[in-house]
């Protein structure tokens, strides 16, 4: 079986599958703060902010900027702030499945930072309609 054909589908299908991740968990958190609480480390009590408040501000990061992912729109600048911010997230954790799970959904978020603007992108369709102008 020749997949070389189906290549120009790897890097858009792992930017949609991770958006939709982080859609999930965003507006999960947004949805149902109350269930995140007990995921929030002990150090969040050091903040000025309650952890509500903390989760209604991570899980718009999150929908926003997964959004951003889904659409193809700021795809290196989204893709690194979700990647960086899971990177602490898994680190807060300390080893367990969740931050192993979590670390490989860094990296892969990190492999989408690298290849930038897929096929699929809507700036990579922006910018070729810039150029027929």
């Amino acid at each position: 079986m020749n997949l070389k054909g189906y290549r120009i589908y790897a890097a858009p299908l792992l930017r949609i599958a991770l958006s939709l991740v982080f859609l999930w968990f965003g507006l999960n958190q947004l949805l149902n703060g109350q269930a995140w609480l007990g995921w929030l480390p002990s150090w969040t009590v050091l903040l000025p902010i309650s952890g509500e408040t903390l989760l209604l501000f991570n899980g718009g990061l999150e929908t926003l900027f997964g959004l951003f992912l889904l659409l193809g729109i700021f795809t290196r600048v989204s893709s690194l702030v979700l990647g960086l911010h899971l990177l602490v997230i898994a680190a807060s954790l300390g080893y367990s499945d969740v931050m192993v799970r979590d670390l490989g959904l860094t990296l892969a978020t990190l492999a989408v930072f690298l290849q930038g603007q897929d096929l699929f992108c809507l700036e990579s369709r922006w910018e070729k309609s810039k150029t027929l102008l």
